[in-house]
Order: structure tokens, then sequence, then C-alpha cells
């Protein structure tokens, strides 16, 4: 049985929780590259994992050795911003690359492994679990979570295509390499210090 106070209450803290979170930068970038359809498609099927693992795992997530999470992230989000600080582009076009140039596989499986591999042992896939533990309502956890999650990555998609219009892209990747720096540069520090 589906508890509608346990999704709402599950949608509101992850939806909060996620909101300021890297997803919706990455939604950012792989919206202004690549066509939001098949973006969505990859970014929402990650997030149906994480949701499905932490629903199946409820708090043994916590477990998790938050120090080596934390590292691994922080190494991911420096090898992202050297990419995107290093990346060749082509000067003259500024635009996103036509459906044709890029498969629905290649685009949603880019999507869905950035967000695999990001977003495993977040705050919001912990507070999953444990929500999942503190109710008896592992559907309604479920629903709740993932649909605030999707929520999240949909507003980032498509407020990435919506900025594109007015700033410049190469703009957009220097802010989105330094954020990452700068996320790379706390994960690190919360591996060490933590």
């Amino acid at each position: 049985m589906i508890s509608f106070t346990v999704m709402a209450i599950t949608f509101g803290v992850v939806f909060l929780a996620e909101l300021p979170d890297k997803t919706a930068l990455a939604g950012l970038m792989l919206g202004t590259r690549y066509r939001a359809s098949y973006v969505f498609a990859g970014v929402a099927a990650a997030f149906a994992v994480h949701v499905a693992l932490a629903i199946a795992a409820g708090s043994v997530l916590t477990l998790l050795p938050h120090r080596l999470v934390q590292a691994v992230v922080g190494v991911l989000f420096l090898a992202g911003a050297l990419m995107l600080l290093l990346k060749k582009g082509d000067d003259e076009e500024e635009t996103v690359k036509a459906p044709a140039d890029q498969s629905f596989w290649k685009v949603s499986g880019a999507g869905f492994m950035l967000i695999l591999v990001a977003e495993f042992g977040d705050l919001t896939q912990i507070m999953t679990a444990n929500l999942a533990a503190r109710y008896d309502s592992p559907v309604s956890v479920g629903l709740g979570a993932v649909l605030a999650l999707w929520a999240v990555a949909g507003i980032g998609i498509l407020g990435g295509r919506t900025l594109m219009r007015y700033v410049p892209l190469k703009l957009i990747t220097k802010v989105a390499a330094c954020l990452m720096l700068a996320l790379a540069g706390f994960s690190l520090f919360e591996a060490i210090t933590g």
C-alpha cells in the first residue's frame, strides 16, 4: 500500500537535499550539449537504480566508509573539471550538437554512467535508505525519492538548455569546471579530514 504522506515527506527531503548538489550541475552541462530527452532518459535510469539500491539495502549503505566514497567522488570531479578545461572545441560553433550527431544510447549511457558513479553513496541515497528503514513503506519512500531526483535532474537539464540561449557555451563550461574543481576540493578535504 502506498502512503502519500510518506511519499510527500520523502519527496520534500530528497528534493531539497539534492537541489544544490552535483546532479543539477551534471544535468546542466549534459543538457547544454546533447538532446535533453536523451540525457534525461539516462539520468532517470541511474536514479532509479540508486533508489532501488537504497531501498533494498536500507540502512546498510550508511556503513560504507565515508572517506573512501568522498575520495572517489573528489577524484571524479577533478577528472571531470580537467576534461572540461582541456577539451579542444570548435571555436566557431557553440551550439548543441544535433541529435543525429549523438545516438540515444551514447548520450543516455553517458548520463547514466555519470550519475551512477557520482551519486553512489551520496547524501540523498543514504537519506533514502534511512527513510526506508524508518517507515514501513518501501514503495512510498522509493516513489517519493525517485520523483524528487527526477525533478531535480529535469530542472538542471532544462535550465541548461535555456541558459545556453543567453550565455556562451565556453563561459558555461568554464564556470562548470570551476564548480567541479571546488566540489573536488571539498570532497577530497572531507576524505582527508573526515
